[in-house]
């Protein structure tokens, strides 16, 4: 799909998976770039300035939520719109909520709602929306800048309920 082109950061250790979501992003025309965990994330995030980071939960040596924290408190990453794409539960919604996640995608999902998500996001990251702020900023009206997700979160076909956002 031409129109606005951007870059996503996939983080998932597995490959196949990675694959997928290369494919489908690239078909629309993203620029994609891959790492297999947190802390390969971590170590090429700021060389690759992307526009979105995906990650999955469960990884080895540094995971998702816990990545997604440590982007929060870099003042270079904080803005970036992070998206949990992974098998996840109440538990990891409520954790993502928390380390500062904006929108969750559980697998399996359809490369469509995959793609809908990260452009959401890029839009959102770009001014299309309320643009996120990391620690305890505001929005500047007093308000939290950060939206709860943005899609339902679906398990196994069902739609779970999220946590209030405080």
């Amino acid at each position: 799909m031409p129109g606005a082109s951007g870059r996503v950061l996939v983080v998932d250790d597995n490959k196949v998976i990675r694959q997928l979501i290369r494919v489908n992003l690239e078909l629309e025309g993203l620029e994609v770039v891959t790492a297999a965990d947190g802390a390969e994330c971590l170590d090429v995030v700021h060389h690759v300035r992307p526009d979105v980071v995906t990650l999955d939960v469960v990884m080895p040596r540094l995971d998702g939520i816990r990545t997604a924290a440590r982007l929060r408190a870099d003042p270079r990453t904080r803005d970036t719109p992070l998206a949990i794409v992974s098998a996840c539960g109440h538990h990891e919604i409520e954790a993502g909520l928390e380390a500062g996640v904006d929108a969750f995608l559980a697998k399996p999902f359809e490369p469509a709602e995959l793609v809908r998500l990260v452009r959401q996001l890029m839009e959102r990251g770009r001014g299309g929306g309320q643009q996120r702020s990391g620690g305890s900023d505001t929005d500047g009206g007093g308000a939290p800048a950060r939206e709860p997700a943005m899609e339902p979160v679906r398990e196994q076909g069902r739609e779970v309920d999220l946590p209030a956002v405080p």
